[in-house]
This record gives structure tokens, C-alpha cells and sequence, in this order.
């Protein structure tokens, strides 16, 4: 690609990115703008990391033993490995590997085109109700967000952050290119769209949500989000 195409292709996608944010009904999550304020992003950022790592290492400490219980769990529950580590795309397109505590049956991914016909969201968005590829401990992991322990793991790596648009399953080169904006923010364990109150909505209206947080992205919004999450998850709300 050239320099001239490159120039107009982040044209296009930062004047889409102003046209979507005006579209995005104001609401509780328009906390700051550290985004139009390069020096006020960098320190952001920055600051971002270090609380990442920090919280992520303790948090880390803290619950291994839970850790350690529900891999023990998972074994006596059904046969296959005790991580679910999957191929997401993260900062920039890149691909990375994603860690979960396994939810499904061992061949869950040979069985998606099976039941491909349930799926409830545009392709290559995959969701079905009542997935029977789901185990009985796997449902309860799910319901109460134990799966997605591990994934302080990969904060701690720097391939995710604990807030930020959620990393997908399938990659960027099957984006539209609008889409692409959301690539400019490192992916998170939680963000905008788990909070929002809406699990099943399409990409589109993700990526809508993706650009309303990094427009207003802030660490006062940050923390909100997690205080939501946290919230959330003891009510059982998880996915």
C-alpha cells in the first residue's frame, strides 16, 4: 500500500470515526477526551499500563487458588484440556493467543458448522442460545465470569488491557473498513459494550460502542466500567 493510500484510508476512517461518535447518544460513559489531547493520551496510556500490570499481578495472587479448584473442576468434569486458548486480534490486527478456562466440549469447534444454522448474529459472529456445546461446569463458569480469569494473563503479557474493546475470534481482514477503527485500541477483559446492558447485538453496533469509549476514554471512565463489570458479575450477569 502507498504512503498517499495510507494517508487517505486513516482519512476515511478517522472522518467516520466523528460521524459515528455523533451518532452514539450521549450517555454515562462521556467522562473525558483524553483522545483529541495527544500529550494528555501519552500520559493516559502510560498510566494505563502500569495499573494493568499492578492490579492484574495482585488480582492474580489473590485468586489462585480459585484457579487451581476450578481446574480441578474442569478435569473431573469432562475429558480435554483445562485452558481454552484461542486465536483473537488485538492491537493493530495483530493476532495473539487468548487464554479462558474451557466452558465447552473438546471438539466445540469442529461443531460449530453443525449447528452454524442457530447462530443468532452475522457471520463470522458466532453465538446460538442454550449452545449445547457448552458443559454443565462450563455454564456455571460462564454465568458466573470464572472463564475469563486467565485472561489476566495476557494483561500482564500486553496483549490486552483490562478495559478496551473486546478481542475477536476472527480477524481483521474480515472487517469492513470502518471496523478497522476499533484496531487503533489495545482489547480489554471487560469494556463499554459488556456494561451496556445489550450481550446480543451485531459487530456493527460493537463497534459503535468501541468508538464511543476510545472517543472518551479516560481513567475516571475506565474505572467506571470495572466498577460496572464487578457489579455485574455479582449479580450473575455474566455471559
Amino acid at each position: 500500500m502507498s504512503a498517499k493510500s495510507s494517508m487517505i484510508n486513516t482519512e476515511i476512517i478517522w472522518g467516520m470515526k466523528k460521524f459515528l461518535d455523533a451518532k452514539t447518544a450521549k450517555g454515562w460513559y462521556r467522562t473525558g477526551y483524553v483522545a483529541d489531547k495527544p500529550n494528555d493520551k501519552r500520559i493516559y496510556l502510560f498510566c494505563k499500563r502500569v495499573f494493568d500490570v499492578v492490579v492484574s499481578s495482585i488480582f492474580l495472587i489473590l485468586i489462585a487458588p480459585v484457579l487451581i479448584l476450578c481446574a480441578i473442576a474442569i478435569k473431573l468434569d469432562s475429558p480435554g484440556p483445562v485452558l481454552f486458548v484461542q486465536q483473537r486480534t488485538g492491537l493493530g490486527g495483530h493476532r495473539f493467543k487468548i487464554y479462558k478456562l474451557r466452558t465447552m466440549k473438546q471438539n466445540a469447534e469442529e461443531l460449530k458448522l453443525k449447528y452454524a444454522h442457530l447462530n443468532t448474529l452475522t457471520w463470522p459472529d458466532f453465538k446460538i442460545p442454550n449452545d449445547p456445546r457448552i458443559t454443565r461446569l462450563g455454564l456455571f463458569f460462564r454465568k458466573t465470569s470464572l472463564d475469563e480469569l486467565p485472561q489476566f494473563f495476557n494483561v500482564i503479557k500486553g496483549d490486552m488491557s483490562l478495559v478496551g474493546p473486546r478481542p475477536t475470534s476472527f480477524s481483521s481482514s474480515t472487517y469492513e473498513l470502518w471496523h478497522t477503527i476499533r484496531l487503533e485500541c489495545k482489547p480489554g477483559i471487560t469494556g463499554l459494550w459488556q456494561v451496556s446492558g445489550r450481550n446480543d447485538i451485531d459487530f456493527d453496533d460493537r463497534v459503535r460502542l468501541d468508538v464511543a469509549y476510545m472517543k472518551n476514554m479516560s481513567f475516571w471512565l475506565d474505572l467506571k466500567i470495572m466498577l460496572r463489570t464487578f457489579t455485574a458479575v455479582i449479580r450473575k450477569e455474566g455471559e
